[in-house]
């Protein structure tokens, strides 16, 4: 009877604990995180592992992640918006241009000469998405938008100094607006994801490709090619590229209060310009790794950049007419870019 009375006293104490063990399991949410960039790459170590970490701590670890780089999960980058839009991945990071037409109004960021740097320009893309763009990721929860640093040409054979030397040369490009960039410079473009890149200079399917250089090491470009053409900064930019980090409506819907201020508080304008700044701040150990390998690098002055400069100027125009036939006015979102760049890049450093 004695162990009986205590099986059953137990049990009691079981049964009462069990609705408190189950609130509990309810108030930790696991998410999935989906990129295509490699498990060494200072965008993955440096940004999305420390995003994700900062997450996990501010929320005293009831947030959890599952971190997959390099498509871990399967697909290609292309399909990583999606992937965030159907609830596929709870949170994938990626290219808007990989899907080259589909999220027309952020091209303006692309566009040739427009990035000053990448913290000022990431905040000024978020700004612009919230005031005169807010539907263009309707179908994620935005949590943060942001450029990489400043483009930079890598060639196998032949050094690019100056627009005559682009002629004919096969290179690679990110996204629609990068791609007719490569051709008004007289280049043959090639469009591709980034992962594609080393296998494609080692078959000589492209001879070149334009990526910053923070993300030079991850694909091995520095030891793929031998010369690089930066850009003096006080010609510009060369050009630049977007990023989204986006959320699943519904696994965000789904969060508790608390938990979603985490998540708000995390996301936004100071997030995308950290995320623009980080990116930025690889640049620098991305371009010792090409002068360590013994490789030639090549300044653009301010004054050779003008001719690139008078060569792409005609997409800025072209740009501004898809936009007017597509409903919207393509000055007024120009502009507008133009001034949040201005007005970030004053209260930030490159």
């Amino acid at each position: 009877m004695v162990q009986r009375r205590t099986l059953l006293k137990s049990g009691a104490v079981a049964a009462l604990a069990a609705p408190a063990l189950t609130g509990f399991a309810q108030s930790t949410v696991t998410l999935k995180f989906h990129t295509f960039m490699a498990p060494q790459s200072n965008v993955w170590l440096n940004m999305h592992k420390a995003w994700m970490d900062k997450v996990e701590k501010d929320s005293g670890g009831r947030i959890k992640f599952e971190a997959y780089p390099a498509m871990q999960l399967g697909g290609t980058p292309v399909q990583l918006y999606d992937q965030a839009k159907d609830g596929v991945v709870d949170i994938s990071w990626t290219l808007p241009g990989n899907t080259a037409g589909r999220f027309p109004r952020i091209e303006v960021f692309e566009l040739p000469f427009m990035m000053t740097n990448a913290e000022a320009t990431s905040r000024a893309y978020w700004e612009y998405v919230q005031t005169v763009a807010p539907d263009e990721f309707k179908d994620v929860q935005v949590l943060a938008l942001q450029v990489h640093g400043p483009g930079v040409i890598h060639t196998v054979d032949k050094p690019i100094k100056s627009v005559a030397d682009m002629k004919g040369v096969k290179m690679r490009a990110p996204t629609r607006q990068v791609t007719k960039l490569m051709a008004s410079l007289g280049a043959t473009p090639v469009g591709m994801p980034l992962p594609g890149i080393p296998d494609a200079l080692s078959k000589g399917t492209i001879q070149g490709c334009v990526i910053p250089w923070e993300v030079a090491p991850s694909v091995k470009v520095q030891e793929l090619t031998k010369f690089h053409a930066e850009f003096d900064p006080a010609g510009g930019a060369l050009y630049t590229t977007t990023f989204v980090m986006g959320m699943n409506k519904a696994k965000y819907a789904s969060l508790p209060p608390d938990l979603k201020k985490i998540i708000d508080n995390n996301s936004g304008l100071n997030t995308s310009g950290w995320l623009g700044k980080t990116q930025q701040g690889g640049d620098a150990a991305g371009r010792k790794a090409a002068v360590d390998h013994g490789n030639t690098i090549f300044t653009v002055s301010a004054a050779e950049a003008q001719d690139f400069r008078r060569k792409s100027r005609a997409l800025e125009a072209e740009w501004v007419e898809d936009m007017n036939k597509k409903g919207f006015d393509g000055k007024k979102l120009l502009e507008t870019a133009r001034n949040l760049i201005e007005k970030h890049t004053k209260t930030t450093k490159a």
